[in-house]
């Protein structure tokens, strides 16, 4: 089984001084509610799979999905053509 080399990179995001504290956070955590938040509207918008949002929020894919709801987004993130496609696949197996 080949696995992917993960080499990360970072993206930097600029925000005033104190705007930690006025949510009740420190700074590392007002950090990761960004790239967790980030990764979220990405898997909303469907330019991310579930597992590479995951990976980008930096936790495994089940704890991701289960977080989602947190921030009012569904873990089933179907596009209309997907769905046409997951009911036709559907209709087949119980034909």
């Amino acid at each position: 089984m080949e696995t992917d080399s993960l080499v990360m990179k970072e993206a930097a995001i600029a925000y005033p001084q104190g705007f930690p504290q006025m949510l009740a956070m420190s700074d590392t955590e007002f950090v990761e509610e960004i790239r967790l938040l980030a990764a979220a509207k990405l898997y909303e918008m469907g330019r991310l799979s579930a597992g590479k949002a995951a990976q980008l929020a930096g936790m495994s894919r089940v704890p991701f999905l289960a977080l989602l709801t947190t921030f009012g987004v569904s873990a089933i993130n179907i596009q209309g053509k997907e769905i046409d496609e997951e009911i036709a696949a559907a209709r087949e197996l119980v034909a």
